[in-house]
């Protein structure tokens, strides 16, 4: 009987609302996730932010999510409806980019002098040893690596060791900021499911995992009006230096790049693979800029590094895109990482 019942259970489905807010636009999607299929993008759109004279920005970001919630509620709930049979949401995903969100890494460790078992309890403990960041709300924290007795570990727990270290990343963004958006989106909504996270963690975290043999990278991610440089290297997440102000348009932008890439190659060597988040409008330039600037004397060789431009259809090739928009990477990458964590946990 219990066999027969199997059967007759229909798939683990979910509807999310992916919600990006970066430095310059806000955007917003529909996405549907349905066990044994491949994720499917409904609906998408952005809107830009733009700023009256004397206006916050905060305030201008926050007026543009209200018109992006205006447009999901008219255009994609009922774009939605007619895909799936039902326009309800499960959960949003919030992905807050600078300047309201701040990426960091720092380093748990654990050491005894008797041999101990590594625990997930013991993991619990270290990560309540963060420092209070007074009007930050903590938004994401994960250990993305785990070295017992000074050696990588991908499946430490239940391991025996002397000593431990635990890398783990966390993501805060802005209180006021957060609990505005979330606020906005509940009266939007009929979900209390409401996740946010850090656009750097986000990223990090869902290319780390599209490129599962690339472990030592530098990810540039020019996507909007301020840049970010994210240096992985042995597979972990180790700076995320943030070019204020700063946008590929400009035209001291590779130069100021160079600077930071400077700033990194005094504590770290530099990989030799580089991977480029823009624009699709201007990555085929932004790249063509980079590749021309010298820089044999940072990584210290003739040959200059590999830059691999990253486009939506190339990352979102387990995506389905249900809609004639334009991919938007940004969006593709909420979906892929809703996908690798969301999705996969059972709620």
């Amino acid at each position: 009987m219990g066999l027969f019942n199997s059967f007759l259970r229909s798939k683990r489905t979910e509807s999310v609302v992916l919600i990006d807010i970066g430095a310059g636009s806000v955007a917003g999607a529909y996405a549907r996730y349905e066990e044994d299929e491949a994720p499917a993008l409904l609906y998408t759109r952005r809107v830009p932010i733009e700023a009256r004279e004397g206006e916050a920005r905060e305030r201008a970001m926050l007026r543009a999510l209200e018109v992006l919630g205006g447009i999901l509620v008219r255009e994609g709930a009922p774009a939605f409806a007619r895909a799936t049979g039902s326009g309800r949401a499960d959960a949003i995903l919030v992905s807050i980019d600078a300047p309201w969100q701040k990426t960091s890494i720092r380093i748990e460790h654990i050491e005894r002098e008797a041999p101990f078992i590594f625990t997930k309890s013991l993991v619990m403990k270290a990560l309540e040893n963060r420092v209070a960041a007074p009007e930050k709300l903590l938004a994401d924290e994960s250990v993305i690596g785990t070295l017992l007795n000074g050696y990588e570990t991908s499946s430490p727990y239940g391991k025996r060791a002397h000593r431990a270290s635990v890398i783990v990343l966390t993501s805060l963004i802005e209180a006021k900021t957060a609990e505005r958006v979330v606020s906005d989106l509940r009266s939007l909504y009929h979900t209390r499911h409401i996740l946010t996270i850090a656009s750097s963690s986000l990223r990090y975290q869902t290319m780390r995992a599209a490129f599962p043999h690339e472990r030592n990278v530098l990810i540039l991610d020019a996507t909007g009006p301020l840049t970010s440089v994210i240096l992985v290297r042995n597979g972990f997440f180790v700076a995320v230096p943030e070019v204020a102000d700063t946008d590929a348009k400009n035209r001291s932008w590779v130069r100021t790049v160079t600077d930071e890439f400077a700033e990194i190659a005094k504590q770290y060597p530099l990989p030799r693979t580089i991977f480029l988040l823009a624009r699709p409008s201007e990555i085929s330039s932004v790249r063509e800029r980079l590749g021309a600037e010298n820089f044999g004397s940072l990584w210290l060789s003739d040959n200059p590094p590999k830059i691999i431009p990253i486009l939506a259809n190339q990352i979102g090739g387990t995506i389905r895109q249900g809609t004639t928009a334009v991919p938007d990477l940004a969006i593709t990458l909420m979906a892929l990482y809703w996908h690798q964590s969301g999705f996969k946990k059972e709620t």
